[in-house]
C-alpha cells in the first residue's frame, strides 16, 4: 500500500500545462513553431537539446465519439490495425523497427482523440517520420481479413481484461447508457461493446481511415533534439505530398440534463464489497463553468478536511476509499462520486451519507486558504507534466486539436486561476444540490440487500465462457499489395546517422555523519527537484505472524507528526505544493518528494519532522488497520492477485516473508496493534540502511547542508536482517488451477526461482530474456497476441533484489485458449533453450543499447539510476558494464543461460481461472492433474 500527501488534481486540461514562475512572476512560454501544410495536417515544431532524443506524436481529431450504434469500439480497434503494417513498412515491424532504433511507442484512444507516439535517439529522427507518415497516408490497402481478425481477438481479450474479468468493471458502461440519450456520441464505452467488434468488417476499417486519418483532421508535433531547416524539410518529404481528406466539421457541445434520478445495481460476479456511483451531467471542457466543477470536485473529496472524507470515512467508517472528479470533454462533461464501502455496507447508508457530507460542505464552505492550496500545485504540475519532450509533444498536440491554438494552456491557466469562492458554490448550486443524477450500485453476488433503494437491475451482456466470441482467423489470399504512387521510393528505409554518445550525468556522493548515504546529479533546465530517502528492509523486516507492519508504517508516519496534526502536516505539504508518499516494498520503505526547487530546504523540514517524530495517531491507525483489511478482502476477487499470490507462495515456501503478500493477510494484519509499528520502527528505522537519492536544481552543497539537522538528530543503529532459505524449484513441473468461477480469463503465471539483483549472472539472463519475452516484440506475444489472437500481452522476466526473485512468464488469455496458451508458453520456453539466431540477438543488442539515450531525460529517471547505484553498490558508470555485458554476449552464451535459468519441465504452473471449464482441459497438459486452490 502507498500513502500519498498531495492534493491530486483532476483538472484534465491543467495536467498538461500551467502557469507564471511566482518568484517573478514572469509568463512562461513553451517555445514552438507551428505551421500549416498546403494538405491541412499542422506541425508544431519545439526543440529542447538538454538530452539526444526526440519524441514524436500525432494526434488525430476522432475517437469513440465518431462512431455510432452498432459499430462501438471501431476508433479504439482501427488504433490496434494503426500497428500492423503499411506499404513501406512490414507486418510487425513498427514495434520492432522503433525497438532497434532504441526507442519506445504506442497509442492510446479516447472519447475524442486518438494519439500515436514515439520517442527514439536524436539519429532516428528521419525513420520515425517515414514510418508514421506511411501509415497516414499508405496504410489502408495493407489490412487483410486474417490481420484484421486477429486484431479483433485482441481487443476482445482486452475488454475482457480491462473489464469483464475485474471487479467493477460494467460500472462505466451502466453510467453512460443511463446518463445519455441513445444517440449521444458519450452513450458507448471506448472500448465498445463484443457484438459490435466482432461484426467490424474491412470496409469499415477503409471507411474510417479514409473518412477520419487524414492530415486536415490530425496535428504532429516533434519534440527534442534536432534542426528546425532540416526537419521541416523532412517533413515536408514524408508527409507534404500525402492527400488532403474531405472537410471535417468539429464536435459541438452537446450537454444533457436529466429529468429525474436513474438508480441501477448489478450483482458482480469478481466484487467482494459493494460499490456506490453517483454522476451527474456537466459542462464541455474550456467552459467557464468546468474550472469551478473541478475546484468543487477536490473540496468535497480531498484531504483531511474535506467532508466526504469526514463524514464516510472518519466518522461513520463506511468506507476508505471515496472520490470525486469533474469529467469535462469536448461535447460535455460528468462530476463523478465514487465510494467502495466496507463489506457489509448497505449502500442506503452511502448515499445518504453522501448528502450529509453536502450539506456539512453547505455549512463549512470554501475559504481562501482552500484555494490557495490547490492553486499551489498548479506551478509544480505544470513543470512536472512538460519535464520530458514527450510531455510537451502532448500538451502542444491536445490544445492545437481541441481548442485550435498550441498556445491555449495561457487561456486554460488563467481560467483556472480566476475561479473564486463565489463561481465555487455557483456550480454546486446549478449542477449537483437538488439535481437528478445516476446512481449505480455494484455489490458481490446474493448480496442485492445492500443496493440502494428503488434501483432496477442493469441490463449487461455478460459472455458466456463456453461460448466467448472469437472471430475465425483464416488465412490470407496472397494478393498483390497496390501501391500507392509517390513522388521518391518509400520502399528505402532512412538509415539512421551515428548513434549518439552515452552521456552519463556527473554523479556525486557523500556520507553524513550518521552514515546516511547521498546521492545526487544537478540539472538546472527546470525549477525542480525530486528526492528519494531508501530505507533498506521494507517487508523483508516483518515477522512472519504481523505480516504487513512494514505496510502499515507506510500509512501511519504520514498522519502527523508530534508537532503537527495530520491535517496541518496535509495542509504544509499542500501549500508547498509539494508531492509527498511514501510506500512500502519488498526490500525497502521509500519517501518521495517532488517540489519546485525554491521549496526544497521547506520540504527537507517536514521529512525531518516525519522521520523523527512519528504522531502514532491511535484513530488513524484504526482508520488505516481497517482500510488495509478492507482492501485485502476486495483483492481475493481479483483473479490478477489470486495468481500472483499463489504463484509468490510456491516460490518462496511458507516459511518465506515474501511468499505473503506486502499487505499481509487478514489473520496477520487483525493482530497488528500501533505497538509492533513502534517496535518495527524502533529496530528498523536507521541511516545506517537508509540513502538519500536527489536530482534536480539543487547543488550538492545545498542538499549536503539542509540534511546537517537530519544527520545530528538521527542516531544510527544495528538492523538485523533476517536469514531464510530459498527453496529449490520442483524437480518436476506441478500446476495450480486457482478457482475463479465464471471468470472471462484465465490469468497465467509459470516459472521458478530465479536469481538475485546482484548475481554476477543478472543482467545477462536478462539479455538472454529479451528475445523471448522481455517486451512486445518477444516470441511469447508476438505468438499469443499477434498470431492467436488470445491476450492483450504477454511477457516473461526476471525479477530480484538482494533476494532471489522469480523468473515468471505471465499472460491473461480467454478461457477458451487456456490450455492451447499453456502449452505455447512452454513450448517457446523449451525453444529458447536450444536455439537462438543472429538476427534476435543483434535485435536485443540493438534495442538495449541504443535505449540508453533515453535513460537520463526526466528526473524520476535520473533517481532510479542512483537507487541502483547506492542498493547494489554499482560504479557511478554502470550502466557502461552492462553496455559491455550486451555487446559481449553470443549465441552460444544465450542458449548457456537459457538451460541454466529456463526449464519449463521444472516450473510451477499457476492458472486462475473458472475450475468447472478449464480443470479438465488442464488435465491435458502432461504434468500431472491440477491442484485445484480456493480462496
Amino acid at each position: 500500500m502507498k500513502k500519498v500527501i498531495y492534493l491530486s488534481v483532476v483538472f484534465i486540461t491543467l495536467l498538461l500545462v500551467s502557469c507564471n514562475l511566482q518568484d517573478n512572476n514572469q509568463e512562461l512560454d513553451i517555445d514552438y513553431e507551428k505551421y500549416t501544410l498546403v494538405n491541412g495536417l499542422d506541425v508544431i515544431l519545439h526543440v529542447d537539446k538538454s538530452d539526444p532524443i526526440v519524441a514524436f506524436a500525432v494526434q488525430y481529431h476522432v475517437g469513440s465519439n465518431r462512431e455510432v450504434p452498432g459499430r462501438t469500439g471501431f476508433a479504439h480497434l482501427f488504433e490496434h490495425m494503426m500497428f500492423q503494417r503499411s506499404e513501406n513498412v512490414g507486418e510487425d515491424q513498427f514495434f520492432k523497427l522503433i525497438q532497434n532504433a532504441g526507442g519506445t511507442l504506442n497509442g492510446g484512444t479516447g472519447n475524442d482523440a486518438t494519439t500515436y507516439f514515439e520517442i527514439v535517439p536524436k539519429n532516428a529522427l528521419e525513420m520515425i517520420l517515414w514510418m508514421e507518415s506511411d501509415r497516414m497516408g499508405y496504410m489502408i490497402n495493407t489490412v487483410t481479413q486474417k490481420s484484421f481478425a486477429i486484431q479483433q481477438n485482441v481487443v476482445q481479450n482486452e475488454k475482457r481484461q480491462m473489464v469483464d474479468n475485474r471487479p467493477y468493471g460494467h460500472t462505466n458502461y451502466v453510467i453512460l447508457k443511463a446518463l445519455y440519450p441513445e444517440d449521444h456520441p458519450y452513450n458507448w464505452t471506448v472500448i465498445g461493446e463484443m457484438e459490435d467488434l466482432f461484426n467490424a468488417t474491412i470496409d469499415d476499417v477503409k471507411e474510417f481511415h479514409q473518412k477520419f486519418y487524414v492530415t486536415n483532421n490530425a496535428t504532429i508535433v516533434l519534440a527534442g533534439d534536432f534542426e528546425i531547416e532540416e526537419a521541416k524539410t523532412l517533413i515536408e518529404k514524408y508527409f507534404g505530398e500525402i492527400a488532403k481528406g474531405n472537410d471535417i466539421t468539429d464536435s459541438e457541445p452537446y450537454n444533457i440534463s436529466l429529468n429525474e434520478t436513474k438508480k441501477l445495481y448489478h450483482e458482480d460476479n469478481f466484487a467482494r464489497a459493494p460499490q456506490l456511483r453517483m454522476v451527474w451531467p456537466t459542462v464541455e471542457q474550456y467552459s467557464d463553468d468546468s474550472y469551478a466543477l473541478n475546484y468543487l470536485a477536490q473540496l468535497l473529496s480531498r484531504g483531511k478536511k474535506a467532508p466526504l472524507y469526514k463524514v464516510l470515512e472518519k466518522e461513520k467508517k463506511l468506507t476508505s476509499r471515496q472520490f470525486a472528479f469533474n469529467g469535462s470533454k469536448e461535447i460535455t462533461g460528468e462530476f463523478h462520486i465514487g465510494v467502495t464501502a466496507n463489506s457489509g455496507v448497505s449502500l442506503n447508508d452511502v448515499e445518504e451519507s453522501i448528502f450529509e457530507a453536502f450539506k456539512r460542505f453547505e455549512e463549512e464552505g470554501v475559504t481562501e486558504k482552500d484555494i490557495q492550496r490547490i492553486n499551489a500545485f498548479l506551478e509544480t504540475n505544470f513543470y512536472n507534466r512538460i519535464s520530458s519532450v514527450l510531455g510537451k509533444s502532448f500538451s502542444l498536440a491536445r490544445y492545437n486539436e481541441y481548442a485550435g491554438d498550441p498556445s491555449y494552456y495561457k487561456t486554460d491557466i488563467e481560467k483556472l486561476k480566476s475561479v473564486t469562492i463565489e463561481d465555487i458554490n455557483r456550480v454546486y448550486e446549478k449542477y449537483i444540490k437538488d439535481k437528478p443524477y445516476v446512481v449505480t450500485s455494484f455489490v458481490p453476488k446474493g448480496q442485492t440487500d445492500l443496493i440502494v433503494d428503488e434501483s432496477v437491475m442493469a441490463e449487461i451482456k455478460e459472455e458466456d465462457i463456453l461460448n466467448a466470441t472469437e472471430v475465425e482467423i483464416a488465412e490470407d489470399v496472397e494478393e498483390e499489395i497496390a501501391i500507392t504512387p509517390s513522388v521518391f521510393d518509400r520502399s528505402v528505409q532512412p538509415v539512421p546517422g551515428v548513434d549518439p554518445a552515452l552521456a552519463i550525468p556527473e554523479i556525486w556522493n557523500t556520507n553524513m555523519a550518521n552514515g546516511m548515504k547521498v546521492f545526487g546529479i544537478e540539472q538546472q533546465e527546470l525549477p525542480l527537484v525530486q528526492y528519494s530517502i531508501v530505507l533498506e528492509g521494507g517487508q523483508y523486516l516483518d515477522k512472519l505472524e504481523k505480516a504487513g507492519v512494514a505496510n502499515m508504517m507506510t500509512d501511519i508516519m504520514m498522519e502527523g507528526t508530534q508537532n503537527k496534526t495530520p491535517l496541518e502536516l496535509e495542509e504544509e505539504i499542500e501549500l508547498l505544493g509539494a508531492h509527498v508518499w511514501m510506500f512500502t516494498s519488498e526490500n525497502s520503505i521509500t519517501i518521495n518528494v517532488n517540489a519546485l526547487s525554491r521549496n526544497y530546504e521547506k520540504t527537507i523540514e517536514l521529512i525531518r519532522e516525519i522521520i523523527l517524530e512519528p504522531r502514532w495517531d491511535e484513530e488513524e491507525f484504526n482508520l488505516i488497520k481497517e482500510d488495509v483489511l478492507n482492501s485485502i478482502k476486495r483483492q481475493k476477487a481479483d483473479p490478477g492477485y489470486l495468481a500472483s499470490n499463489t504463484f509468490s507462495k510456491l516460490i518462496y515456501g511458507d516459511n518465506h516473508i515474501l511468499s505473503y503478500d506486502i499487505s499481509g493477510t487478514e489473520e496477520t494484519v487483525s493482530s497488528i496493534t500501533i505497538d509492533d509499528l513502534k517496535e518495527y520502527y524502533k529496530s528498523n528505522f536507521s541511516p545506517s540502511v537508509t540513502s538519500f537519492h536527489v536530482a534536480g536544481a539543487v547543488s550538492q552543497e545545498q542538499v549536503v547542508n539542509s540534511l546537517e539537522s537530519l544527520a545530528a538528530s538521527w542516531e544510527a543503529k544495528d538492523v538485523v536482517f533476517p536469514e531464510y532459505e530459498m527453496p529449490e524449484s520442483p524437480e518436476k513441473s506441478k500446476i495450480y488451477l486457482v478457482d475463479v468461477p465464471g471468470a472471462k480469463q484465465s490469468v497465467i503465471n509459470i516459472g521458478c526461482v530465479g536469481i538475485a539483483r546482484n548475481n554476477p549472472d543478472f543482467y545477462a539472463a536478462t539479455i538472454m530474456n529479451y528475445p523471448l519475452g522481455g517486451s512486445f516484440s518477444g516470441k511469447v506475444n508476438i505468438v499469443l497476441r499477434e498470431e492467436k489472437g488470445f491476450t492483450y500481452g504477454a511477457r516473461t522476466r526476471f525479477s530480484g533484489t538482494k533476494i532471489p526473485g522469480p523468473f515468471k512468464a505471465s499472460s491473461s488469455v480467454r478461457s477458451t485458449a487456456t490450455l492451447e496458451s499453456v502449452r505455447i508458453f512452454k513450448d517457446l520456453m523449451a525453444k529458447h533453450r536450444e536455439s537462438a539466431t543472429e538476427e534476435d540477438l543483434e535485435f536485443t543488442k540493438n534495442a538495449l543499447i541504443k535505449s540508453n539515450a533515453r535513460k537520463f531525460e526526466t528526473l524520476g529517471a535520473l533517481i532510479n539510476v542512483l537507487k541502483n547505484i547506492s542498493m547494489y553498490d554499482l560504479p557511478t558508470d554502470y550502466i557502461k558494464t552492462e553496455e559491455d555485458i550486451v555487446n559481449n554476449m553470443t549465441i552460444e552464451k544465450q542458449i548457456e543461460l537459457a538451460k541454466k535459468y529456463i526449464d519449463p519441465e521444472k516450473m510451477y504452473y499457476v492458472i486462475a481461472g473458472d475450475a468447472a471449464t478449464q480443470l479438465s482441459e488442464l488435465k491435458k497438459l502432461g504434468i500431472g492433474n491440477p491442484e485445484v486452490i480456493s480462496y
